[in-house]
């Protein structure tokens, strides 16, 4: 298997930051959200579509629903892991469910996000379907036990139809 063909890891080292504190003394929720794109953008990047490559192709990534769910207190400058996995994919790329978990060291799950997300056009500032490199390399994530084939957000009627890409 060549450099090229690796599977880039999903995985990412994070650390909870003074930002990332509530009143409480824990990972505020909005900290949570933050982290999922920090990692889904990191995966990004790891594969070869740094921030620069998006902005060549004129399309980027947009959440479209998040749910997040707490199982563990996270406390300032503890360190876990952030794991992206495949939820859901459509044919097309269009729609993919992206989850992230969030885990200590010792393997306790802490918390999860769930995010819904599609890809914006920046051109037309419309919903639209991603390059072929870009949905092999989401293909290429680890998938989720309950993983679902999606509908296209395009062919369903909420996206500008072809892509440019």
């Amino acid at each position: 298997m060549s450099q090229a063909d690796q599977v880039p890891e999903g995985v990412f080292v994070l650390n909870a930051s003074w930002g990332d504190m509530d009143f409480n003394g824990h990972m505020k929720n909005t900290a949570y959200l933050d982290k999922s794109a920090d990692v889904r953008m990191r995966y990004f990047k790891r594969a070869g579509f740094a921030m620069e490559e998006f902005n060549r192709l004129r399309i980027g990534p947009v959440a479209l629903n998040d749910e997040v769910s707490y199982y563990k207190e996270v406390h300032l400058l503890d360190e876990f892991e952030g794991r992206l996995q495949l939820r859901g994919l459509s044919g097309d790329g269009s729609r993919l469910l992206l989850r992230n978990e969030f885990v200590r060291a010792d393997g306790i799950l802490i918390a999860t996000v769930t995010t819904l997300s599609g890809w914006l056009d920046l051109d037309t500032r419309t919903l639209s379907r991603p390059p072929e490199t870009i949905r092999r390399v989401l293909e290429r994530l680890a998938r989720t036990s309950d993983f679902a084939v999606l509908p296209s957000l395009v062919s369903a009627g909420k996206g500008a139809g072809q892509s440019r890409h």
